[in-house]
């Protein structure tokens, strides 16, 4: 799982990384938000409320939460055979999902300093109320994000922060395939 607050570099990075790594499947949360301006259609399955709640009844999630009056939730994977699953994911989710999967990796990304996640959050044209509501949410998923992950990567430079992600999925397959045996 790849967490972190808004503006930390989450889709891009997951974005390069499976770009990368064919053995790697993104799976795409689910949200009511609106799409923002430039944001590629399939950043999120967009969707109204109504549907979301339909899927959420049906048992279409694994977890789901609202955050800062929007829906969000990640369905039920369904990856290819063989690939493993990566989740972009809020602190909410991601805790949810840990206790679901003990053993699911966690890799918090943070923004090189508050004044950079600001700047990423104005870029992609966040409202200025909207950016004071992230970073300060954002503090507390830190703090959360601290004590849940095994690993925390600094977003300084995306192409370091790719190369350091998939230096510990390698790790994780390297760790699940030792475990089994010959």
């Amino acid at each position: 799982m790849l967490i972190g607050p808004g503006g930390a570099g989450k889709g891009t990075v997951a974005e390069r990384l499976t770009a990368r790594d064919p053995g790697l499947w993104l799976s795409r949360s689910w949200t009511t938000r609106p799409r923002r301006a430039g944001e590629p259609d399939d950043a999120y399955v967009f969707c109204d409320r109504a549907n979301f709640e339909a899927h959420a009844a049906a048992g279409g999630f694994v977890e789901w939460a609202e955050f800062l009056g929007n829906l969000y939730g990640t369905p039920v994977p369904a990856p290819p055979p063989g690939s493993d699953v990566l989740l972009e994911i809020d602190i909410q989710g991601a805790q949810r999902v840990a206790a679901l999967d003990p053993g699911a990796v966690v890799i918090l990304l943070l923004p090189p300093s508050d004044e950079v996640q600001k700047e990423r959050l104005v870029a992609r044209g966040d409202s200025p109320e909207h950016v004071g509501r992230r970073l300060e949410a954002g503090r507390e998923e830190v703090r959360l994000g601290r004590a849940l992950a095994s690993d925390v990567v600094v977003n300084d430079q995306v192409e370091r922060a790719v190369d350091e992600v998939a230096g510990i999925v390698a790790r994780a397959r390297s760790t699940r395939t030792s475990s089994k045996g010959p």
